[in-house]
């Protein structure tokens, strides 16, 4: 009861009106179970995400199934989703699935259709919230930014990067999934596309998350792949710094505590911490989109800390592991990158790309860091006639220079 009054009546009121009807609502919330299995995305009611028995066994990039979607595009394509073999952020095989776009008109210039990655933010908990899902149902608002790449002929590979727990925030996870979608959509056998096609991979924001981690972990986990660069913009590359600017924070409270559910999804430990009132949270975030989460940080300013059984978690070894092993720069891409983060971030500080540069480039990494005017939804806003282009001069060899650099804004 002392925690339920800390956490304030509206806070909670605000939790339990966001979130899905329940089996059983008010078991849940006066006993919530305190179980992995019950704060896990409610699954779809779709075979086609069910692996088949022993796909353990199979390479990562696999393709375990496949069928022909019907997509909205500005041009001719033909789009497949596909059931990958992938890895999680601790090395064990889950199914991931991602969707890809082919032009049908032939590729214009000479050598393999270019492929873009185009990891687009999903920062939810909930299945319906996933890439696949919105994207055949054309509510995605990156859907015009993807139209644009295959006006210009790329074709585009769009990974469910959360994997099947919906872990949002783990970093790994994301990572794996990109260059699992990526592998399998070079070797889908489809015309113009060809293992040694140049690869760039774009994200900006939660996407950024899994484009970053995508490029840091190619030189070991995907070699085989002809990265050519990574464009990525607004990453949140440090959680343990974005704890001043974004817990319990007006706007950004509910992201923050999805980005802490997502990584408890992967990392169950964390759970393990959670109070009451952080178990009935759990709950009600379980199937919540962007959208809902990013609501509750408007109608009530719920902090990490309220919900758990110690005054500061992040003070905690264990707490402390997972976010170091969740921070991106603490090793080199290859492959160019191109980082644009806006200058006048509130949540996402530009600071975070500043340290995030530094590191890659204290380990020798090829890097330009591109501040921009204006704050996270300006700034992404901004980045979508810009991206293309960028895409474009990356495939070129022209967008990032050689060694390190920082542009004018």
């Amino acid at each position: 009861m002392k925690t339920l009054v800390r956490m304030g009546t509206a806070a909670v009121v605000a939790t339990l009106a966001l979130a899905p009807a329940a089996a059983n609502p008010l078991d849940e919330t006066l006993d919530p179970p305190h179980e992995l299995a019950s704060v896990l995305p409610t699954p779809l009611p779709d075979p086609f995400y069910v692996p088949p028995p022993g796909f353990e066994t199979r390479s990562p990039g696999t393709v375990l199934a496949s069928r022909a979607v019907e997509l909205p595009s500005p041009v001719p394509v033909r789009s497949i989703e596909m059931l990958i073999r992938s890895t999680d952020a601790r090395d064990e095989a889950v199914p991931v699935v991602a969707t890809l776009m082919v032009p049908e008109h032939p590729w214009r210039d000479d050598g393999p259709r270019p492929l873009v990655s185009y990891n687009i933010p999903v920062d939810s908990l909930g299945n319906t919230c996933s890439p696949s899902q919105q994207l055949r149902n054309g509510v995605n608002a990156d859907q015009l930014s993807i139209g644009v790449l295959l006006t210009r002929g790329y074709a585009v590979i769009v990974p469910d990067h959360q994997g099947p727990r919906q872990a949002y925030a783990a970093g790994r996870m994301g990572g794996h999934a990109v260059l699992d979608s990526v592998r399998a959509a070079v070797h889908s056998g489809i015309a113009a596309l060809r293992p040694d096609s140049p690869i760039v991979l774009s994200g900006y924001s939660g996407g950024a998350i899994a484009t970053g981690w995508a490029a840091q972990l190619a030189p070991a986990y995907a070699p085989e792949l002809s990265l050519t660069g990574a464009l990525l913009g607004g990453v949140p590359a440090d959680y343990a710094a974005l704890r001043p600017s974004m817990d319990g924070k007006f706007g950004a409270a509910g992201i923050f505590l999805a980005a802490a559910l997502g990584l408890a999804r992967q990392y169950p430990e964390l759970l393990t911490l959670l109070d009451d009132n952080g178990w009935r949270v759990a709950h009600a975030f379980r199937d919540l989109c962007v959208l809902g989460v990013a609501a509750l940080g408007i109608l009530a300013s719920l902090r990490v800390e309220d919900l758990t059984t110690v005054p500061d978690p992040t003070a905690l070894p264990l707490v402390r592991k997972i976010l170091a092993d969740n921070r991106l720069g603490e090793t080199a891409p290859a492959a160019p990158i191109f980082v644009y983060h806006g200058v006048d971030e509130v949540y996402v500080p530009y600071a975070q790309a500043r340290a995030l540069y530094t590191d890659w480039c204290g380990h020798g990494a090829n890097v330009a860091l591109r501040p921009l005017p204006g704050e996270h939804i300006a700034v992404g806003a901004l980045a979508i006639p810009a991206s293309a282009e960028w895409i474009d001069a990356m495939f070129a060899g022209t967008l990032v220079p050689p060694g390190c650099s920082i542009a004018d804004h």
